[in-house]
């Protein structure tokens, strides 16, 4: 092992191909104290909140452990701006894509509701009833149809994600989830 006198002393660069020849932790635990509150100001611009940027910052510094093995890197701390960077605008990107999700299955909610009154907190009976009757709906589905609803707004995956565990081809899945919503609204209106 190299006392840390001797790490502390060597470039990025001799850091990096060190821990690529020898995989030596303590190489990437250098490189954290060299360039943690660089990485924190970075995640800082993008999140605009401490606790958020706080975890970000451990995220990308474990992610080093395994990126430094891949890459050529000639010039660290751009390279290091680059992949924070990409870290930050990835979560705020999948985080837009959950909100948005949430919306249109709140959306597509009220669109499968038999009427406004059930929004109100003094009808609570109405809301298990319209439920029940979703759930209902939703198990009156083709298997292909109810797989993919399920999937897509009751555990929040992608279309390729739901393409992917199903096996379906993309585009039966965007065709089986809009015809399942198409199917689920007639059938609640008839109920």
């Amino acid at each position: 092992m190299t006392k840390n006198t001797d790490i502390q002393e060597l470039t990025d660069i001799e850091l990096i191909s060190r821990y690529k020849t020898k995989k030596d932790k303590s190489v990437v635990g250098e490189l954290f104290k060299r360039y943690v509150q660089f990485v924190l100001a970075v995640c800082m611009k993008y999140f605009k909140n401490l606790e958020r940027s706080e975890e970000a910052v451990m995220q990308i510094f474990e992610k080093l452990f395994s990126e430094l093995l891949k890459h050529d890197v000639s010039n660290f701390k751009s390279w290091l701006h680059v992949v924070t960077k990409n870290h930050c605008l990835n979560t705020l990107r999948k985080e837009s894509y959950h909100k948005e999700k949430e919306n249109e299955l709140k959306y597509s909610g009220n669109l499968f509701m038999e009427n406004e009154d059930s929004f109100h907190h003094d009808n609570e009976d109405k809301k298990e009833s319209q439920i029940k009757k979703l759930e209902d709906g939703i198990e009156n589905l083709p298997e292909t149809q109810q797989k993919c609803i399920e999937l897509f707004y009751l555990k929040e995956k992608t279309y390729e994600e739901v393409a992917n565990i199903t096996g379906y081809p993309l585009n039966k899945v965007k065709s089986y989830i809009q015809n399942g919503k198409r199917n689920l609204k007639i059938y609640l209106t008839k109920k």
